[in-house]
């Protein structure tokens, strides 16, 4: 299928690595133009510079307002057809185990940025009639997952973010889509399976297994598959799909609705 992203310009934040990395690759060999976004500029340059024609840089944290101020220059200068909103997660730990010191960064790391960036470019998108906005979550939105009581707590609340956005623009061209991934051989996977290796006090290895066994299709999900679900959201092809959480998990979500 040709998903149409030739010469269409879309940000992508957490592009240095995981799914930001496999959706950028997917998205330029389809012939988009890419805004990179992570802290470390080197790393983008290291695994982008091939694709120097259609991809540009933005270096720093999306925690901090001048990386956003930045996001929102370079989309004001040139065209602009969507965004993924994509960084990693907070510390694992159950609520008892947090104190308000985590709950306060986790709200900064997981749920503020991307309120504050989508309200600074949804009107620009609005305006054209046009525009893709996609949120990178987890299955845990759809089904807490034990020890992840931060996660679990503020990624629900950006789909509660998305859904509202959504709702409140559908008929502007502009969709609001939320992916909820489980178990992929990303970096992201490893603070998992290391706090549940911990906590069972088994090896890493075996920690790792037994996260696979409990996968119905008994095995992790790649970054390239999910990828390519995100490039058919981002394409003109999903102009009827918004305001939805799209779980991509090998099967975990026990619900009839997962």
């Amino acid at each position: 299928m040709n998903l149409e992203l030739d010469n269409q310009r879309f940000i992508i934040c957490g592009a240095s690595s995981g799914f930001g990395e496999a959706i950028a690759r997917l998205m330029l060999s389809e012939g988009a133009h890419v805004v990179l976004v992570a802290r470390r500029g080197d790393v983008l340059r290291d695994k982008f510079g091939h694709f120097e024609d259609q991809t540009s840089i933005i270096e720093g944290s999306i925690l901090y307002d001048e990386t956003l101020k930045k996001i929102e220059k370079s989309v004001q200068k040139k065209s602009f057809h969507g965004i993924v909103f994509n960084a990693g997660g907070p510390p694992t730990g159950t609520p008892l185990n947090t104190d308000m010191a985590d709950w306060d960064s986790s709200w900064q790391l997981v749920m503020r940025w991307k309120i504050d960036l989508a309200l600074r470019l949804a009107p620009l998108l609005v305006e054209k009639k046009y525009g893709r906005m996609l949120f990178i979550e987890s299955q845990s939105v759809k089904q807490p997952l034990p020890s992840l009581a931060l996660s679990n707590s503020f990624r629900a609340g950006v789909v509660g973010f998305a859904k509202s956005l959504a709702l409140e623009i559908a008929d502007k061209g502009v969709t609001v889509n939320v992916l909820a991934p489980g178990s992929h051989e990303t970096p992201a996977i490893e603070r998992v399976i290391k706090n549940n290796s911990s906590l069972k006090g088994i090896s890493y290895d075996k920690a790792k297994e037994e996260m696979v066994e409990n996968i119905p299709v008994k095995r992790m999900g790649k970054a390239e598959e999910f990828a390519s679900l995100a490039a058919w959201l981002l394409s003109p092809h999903s102009g009827y799909v918004t305001g939805q959480t799209i779980s991509h998990d090998g099967g975990s979500i026990k619900g009839i609705f997962g």
